[in-house]
């Protein structure tokens, strides 16, 4: 029986698909036979649901930006967090410590962390500075405490291996899940929030995701204003996501297209909503061009929902072949899938049946599974 600590810090509201991923894998950790003790520590107490974050009171997302940019509040919370977590922690010498981020704090059993991506070494620009420093501070550190890193997809684990010069056994791939709140629903269903949202179900192109340079984002615009007119006045397009890093461009160009009804932009959508959401659409759109996984596309494919996505790094693995995949740089081939995916209802019958099967194939009960074998390999070889 395996004892466990994992860290939750990351789940706090926007819940971004990081966040989403702790969430669920301490959510289903805790079903699993094999675990004699989960515990939950978020970054400086241990705590007794990873959830209470998402209601607990704390500051504006605007503040948090500010703060994560701020080199002197960067270089002091590297410095002492430390010094707090090892003392927290060293009463947990027989477990095992995941860190869902990243991160390992200094810890006095075997450590696991999931790398997520490589961005922050491959695109450093769409990232703010002081972070960009900081994770390659603590990156190596990661690497020096984990006994087994996991990725969220085999683009990701040898991209990783690669980058670092890792040993290929000490690193998993442990696929995501759309959770089952992600599945088809009628118009009854879906109406009385898609009216909050000034939405008609089935009547609009829908994009979730962060509102930043690496998603790709100009060429989805693009694509979309070279849609035949019909199209663009029947299925408005819909963007979903929390403003991120260097977003002011596009956010000028949203409001510009906004104010000709073209777009919708609806900032961040609270979790309960998002479901709702996916569901309704016409079709989804998610051109970007580097992802670790794309836990959006399989949402999507989870809704019943056909999908145009780039075939960058892992989307291709997440996709299948459910959706229409097309050069993340490609503006006529993005339009073209984008009018298929809206117009070919023959393609579309299709593309919902083999997006419900993809989908089926992706469980948080198997992620979590997969998760605890990686700790007991973790236990054996310390």
């Amino acid at each position: 029986m395996t004892r466990v600590v994992l860290g939750v810090e990351v789940i706090r509201p926007p819940l971004t698909g990081t966040g989403r991923y702790a969430l669920e894998l301490a959510t289903h950790l805790s079903e699993l036979d094999g675990i004699e003790d989960l515990r939950f520590f978020a970054g400086r107490k241990m705590v007794e649901s990873p959830g209470d974050a998402l209601s607990a009171p704390m500051l504006s997302l605007e503040t948090r930006k500010r703060l994560a940019q701020s080199k002197i509040v960067l270089g002091a919370y590297r410095v002492l967090a430390p010094l707090h977590k090892r003392m927290v922690l060293r009463a947990y010498a027989g477990y095992v410590f995941h860190g869902p981020n990243y991160y390992i704090p200094p810890f006095p059993g075997p450590a696991v962390a999931t790398f997520h991506d490589l961005s922050i070494y491959k695109f450093p620009e769409h990232h703010p500075e002081p972070r960009v420093r900081y994770m390659q501070k603590e990156i190596p550190l990661a690497l020096k405490r984990a006994a087994f890193l996991i990725t969220d997809s085999e683009a990701t684990r040898r991209e990783v291996v690669e980058y670092f010069g890792l040993p290929v056994s000490s690193v998993v791939a442990v696929p995501l899940a759309s959770g089952g709140a992600f599945k088809p629903r009628s118009e009854v269903e879906t109406r009385s929030v898609l009216e909050r949202f000034g939405l008609t179900h089935g009547r609009y192109l829908l994009y979730v995701g962060t509102i930043e340079p690496r998603k790709n984002l100009g060429v989805l615009l693009d694509a979309y204003a070279g849609l035949p007119a019909v199209l663009r006045e029947r299925y408005p397009l819909v963007l979903a996501g929390y403003r991120g890093w260097k977003s002011e461009a596009l956010l000028a160009r949203i409001g510009q297209l906004r104010s000709r009804g073209m777009v919708h932009y609806l900032d961040y959508v609270e979790e309960e909503n998002l479901p709702i959401l996916f569901s309704g659409a016409r079709a989804f759109a998610y051109p970007s061009l580097y992802e670790g996984f794309g836990l959006p596309v399989l949402e999507a494919l989870g809704s019943g929902i056909p999908v145009v996505c780039s075939n960058a790094t892992s989307l291709p693995e997440v996709a299948g072949d459910a959706a229409l995949l097309v050069e993340g740089g490609d503006v006529d081939a993005t339009r073209n899938a984008l009018e298929k995916a809206l117009a070919d209802e023959s393609w579309r019958s299709l593309a919902i049946k083999l997006g419900l099967a993809q989908a089926s194939r992706f469980t948080w009960h198997e992620t979590a599974c997969k998760t605890l074998d990686v700790y007991n390999m973790a236990l054996a070889k310390c």
